[in-house]
Formats: C-alpha cells, sequence, structure tokens
C-alpha cells in the first residue's frame, strides 16, 4: 500500500491504513460534509487514464465490513462493479469505489436519493478530477443506479461528465423504488448508457421497464441501451450479485461495452 498523502479541495485527506486487495490501491478517507467523511478505495489505471470512474454498488451499498470499533477490514467484494474494478483500471479508467458515509455505515438504500448523498459524490468527483484531469463518469449497478442517477440530477456545477446504470432498479418492491420515482431524471443532462441483462431475473430490474426508463431521460445528448445475455449458473438469490442481474461469467464483455461507450463519446 502506498504511504501518500493527497490534498483535498478542503486539504483534509487522510490515508487509512491497512491492508487492500492489491497492492496499488489505496483506501483514501474523504471529507464530504461537516463531520462526515467518506472511505474509498482507489484503483489508479494502467497507464494514463482516459476517464475516472465512481462505483456505486448495490444494497446495502456498504463497501467495506468493519470490526467491533468501527474500523474498516475486510471488502465486500463480490458485487459485479467491485469485483470487476481492476479489468476497469486495465481499459485505462482511473478507479474509486465508494463506501457509505460515516453517518450511514449500516447501509445506504434508504439515503441514495437524498440531497446530501449528491453532496457526498460532488466530494468525490472533485477528489478525482484534483488527481487526474479528465472526465469523471458515475457508474452504479442494482441500487446503485439510484446514487449515480441521484448525483448526476442534482449535481450541475461539479457534477459528472456520463452516467452509466447497469441492472437499473425498474419495478417497485418492498425494498426499493424505481430510478424514475427515486429521482428526477428529467433534471439528467450528460450521456448515459443503460445496460441490463435479458436473463436478469431480479424482482426489482425487470428488463421490459429499462426501455420505458430509458425515454424518461430526455434531455441527455446521447442514450444507448446495450442488451446482452447469459453468463454463468446463477449461485443464489436471483437479485445477488452472483447471478445473471450481477454478470456472473460475462464481467469482461459488459466492462468492454462500457469502456467502448464511454470512449467512443
Amino acid at each position: 500500500m502506498r504511504a501518500k498523502l493527497f490534498a483535498s479541495v478542503a486539504g483534509m485527506l487522510a490515508l487509512v491504513a491497512g491492508v487492500v486487495a492489491h497492492a496499488d490501491e489505496e483506501r483514501i478517507l474523504l471529507p464530504t460534509r461537516p463531520g462526515v467523511t467518506e472511505l474509498l478505495l482507489v484503483t489508479p489505471a494502467q497507464g494514463t487514464p482516459v476517464a475516472s470512474l465512481v462505483l456505486f454498488n448495490g444494497s446495502p451499498g456498504v463497501l467495506f465490513q468493519r470490526d467491533g470499533s468501527g474500523q474498516a477490514t475486510a471488502l465486500n467484494g463480490q458485487n459485479f462493479l467491485i469485483r470487476s474494478r481492476m479489468a476497469f483500471a486495465a481499459a485505462g479508467f482511473l478507479v474509486a469505489s465508494a463506501d457509505a458515509p460515516s453517518d450511514h455505515l449500516r447501509g445506504i438504500d434508504e439515503f441514495r436519493s437524498a440531497a446530501a448523498h449528491a453532496q457526498d459524490v460532488a466530494a468525490v468527483i472533485a477528489y478525482l478530477r484534483q488527481r487526474a484531469p479528465v472526465p469523471v463518469w458515475l457508474v452504479g449497478t442494482s441500487m446503485g443506479t439510484i446514487s449515480a442517477a441521484n448525483a448526476a440530477a442534482r449535481l450541475k456545477p461539479g457534477g459528472p461528465d456520463g452516467l452509466v446504470l447497469t441492472s437499473s432498479v425498474t419495478t417497485q418492491t418492498r425494498h426499493s423504488v424505481p430510478v424514475n420515482i427515486a429521482v428526477d431524471v428529467d433534471a439528467i443532462t450528460v450521456p448515459t448508457l443503460f445496460i441490463h441483462n435479458k436473463e436478469d431475473n431480479c424482482v426489482a430490474a425487470s428488463f421490459g421497464g429499462v426501455a420505458p426508463l430509458m425515454e424518461l431521460f430526455k434531455h441527455v445528448p446521447r442514450k444507448e441501451l446495450i442488451v446482452v445475455e447469459g453468463g454463468n449458473s446463477p449461485k443464489g438469490d436471483p437479485c445477488a450479485p452472483i447471478s445473471r442481474h450481477g454478470y456472473f461469467g460475462i464481467e469482461d464483455e459488459v466492462v468492454g461495452d462500457i469502456a467502448r461507450w464511454i470512449k467512443g463519446g
């Protein structure tokens, strides 16, 4: 782990001690709101970065397991985006995997559409822009699509350059609401890519709801739906990461689709 300290917008970034999944990754503790911090796992690009990505995992949105004192220990690495972060880095992206903020360490699902959540994301975007002068894209999967879309809708100055929504929440359930109900998607004005597995059996992420959701993004300059199929045999719940919902077995294909679309813009 690199013993390096970065200056944030407020000059308060701190490097967090601990072992990370790969030797060249860093844990960065970022001040976001008064009295609130957010832990990032930063994966450097291979070569000069072409863009930076902020990754938002699915429910409950907690990136690290913590011990009794609240210190981050093991990485919750099964989520599609998190387990694919090295592939994104290999494609030329500087990657920041976002943890829950310090005032929502039990989970952020009920916080994802809040203005304060967008404020946290703004601090992450500012940090990445300071670190590399390249566009910043928000990439969400499952419930993480609400986090990404919320920030894109609320942040105008200091907002992202683009948006990627994978396995979008399209259906009302006891535990979730569709992206378009949680977020004012009409306010989103950046290029937006939708990716969905046609065989996604998660009740909250119906494939049939993706095209109608996409139509509501009326003010984006560029949008597309990429449909994928197949994968390895799912393990467990159809909404869990190791499933069609989580692109199990076709991760590299989906990462390649995302990389080509961002670079093609």
